[in-house]
């Protein structure tokens, strides 16, 4: 099995595709996914970008997503660490990086500066590898932790 770990971003777009998440894969999140997936939603309705019935749909459908929410002291004790190596304001980013780092293969997010803030502490895999069979992850996560620094890698 392979474990993700995905931000609201994420579950959005997952919401919007209606995308069907193998059983081979497991979504993993920090417990603040609820709040600010509902606080994005809640501004999208606010300025107008969606209908709330429409947003009540998304939400909805990420509810009914298998996704693992963890978030005990050993999360935000290594999440404090990674904000305060990356010169972070705040710690919210660096949860979903600190549950890669403990329990997870990859990161899933459509930010791209945040994947390329984090690719040298964790995978970062595209939202597709949701769609993939775990043999064709393995490969391409194997060839992704190769170019991992040392380091990075005895972590695991």
């Amino acid at each position: 099995m392979t474990r993700y770990v995905i931000g609201p971003d994420v579950a959005i777009r997952l919401a919007r595709d209606e995308a069907v998440i193998r059983d081979e894969h497991q979504l993993l999140a920090p417990t603040l996914l609820r709040s600010q997936l509902l606080s994005l939603l809640y501004q999208a309705v606010h300025h107008s970008e969606m209908t709330r019935k429409d947003a009540r749909r998304l939400l909805e459908y990420v509810r009914g997503l298998r996704i693992r929410l963890l978030g005990d002291r050993v999360l935000q004790s290594v999440a404090w660490t990674v904000a305060d190596q990356l010169g972070w304001p705040d710690t919210f980013d660096a949860e979903y990086v600190a549950l890669t780092r403990l329990q997870a293969d990859a990161l899933i997010t459509m930010n791209r500066q945040l994947a390329d803030a984090v690719k040298d502490l964790v995978t970062v895999a595209p939202i597709e590898a949701l769609s993939r069979s775990d043999e064709t992850l393995r490969t391409a996560l194997a060839r992704e932790r190769d170019h991992l620094p040392r380091a990075r890698r005895s972590d695991r």
